[in-house]
């Protein structure tokens, strides 16, 4: 499994110690929350904390979107440096323009669907997208804990997966922590978006090693 930690839930005022920190832990990606305080009732920032990150890691810049009319600002996201571009399902009328739109720009494309929107959603665009992102809470806020409905989801979403685009990733976002890695793994997921089970008052290398350890045990490899 791959770990993609959400800068949102770090210390901004810290950003390239907290970026150096996540690296040298080994984590997979970098997940970058865009929230535009209309899709989602929070505001967070946009391309240019983006390119910031860009500067001081040579990790891929996971850029998740939680924007209403994504399109408008896919150009500006791919120059600041994000390597998968994921937008929301519910937020655009033409998510399929964007998907291509964002391959087009040279980017990996992503698409994320809210916990009440059916996997169908998913279906006529898997076969082109190369991330499919399940949110496994609310979008807006981190800290939330993990809906239990998402396991399921999880297991189903694969099985479309594996009959329709087998190298599409899964993605699951909310409430990934020790108590919960093992189950999402074992349902399908592929990447996890994890934010304070990594930022918190323990050392990011530490925390890391514990959710690994998880899935050491849950896989039979302890």
């Amino acid at each position: 499994m791959r770990f993609a930690p959400s800068i949102l839930t770090a210390d901004l005022s810290r950003l390239k110690e907290v970026i150096g920190e996540a690296e040298a832990a080994g984590v997979d990606w970098i997940h970058l929350d865009v929230m535009d305080g209309v899709f989602v009732p929070n505001l967070t920032f946009g391309p240019i904390l983006v390119e910031a990150v860009r500067r001081v890691t040579r990790l891929p810049l996971d850029v998740h979107l939680m924007i209403v009319n994504p399109e408008r600002y896919l150009e500006d996201f791919a120059r600041a440096g994000a390597d998968v571009i994921t937008v929301h399902f519910e937020a655009t009328p033409h998510a399929h323009r964007a998907v291509q739109k964002v391959k087009e720009l040279g980017k990996k494309a992503g698409l994320a669907i809210n916990p009440a929107t059916p996997l169908a959603a998913f279906e006529a665009l898997l076969p082109e997208l190369d991330l499919a992102l399940l949110m496994s809470v609310n979008p807006g806020f981190g800290g939330q804990k993990y809906i239990p409905q998402s396991t399921e989801r999880l297991r189903r979403l694969k099985a479309m997966r594996d009959a329709l685009n087998p190298a599409c990733l899964i993605e699951v976002d909310g409430g990934v922590n020790q108590t919960t890695v093992g189950e999402v793994y074992l349902a399908g997921a592929d990447v996890a978006v994890v934010g304070s089970a990594l930022f918190n008052d323990k050392p990011v290398r530490e925390n890391l090693k514990a959710l690994k350890e998880v899935l050491k045990r849950v896989t039979g490899q302890m």
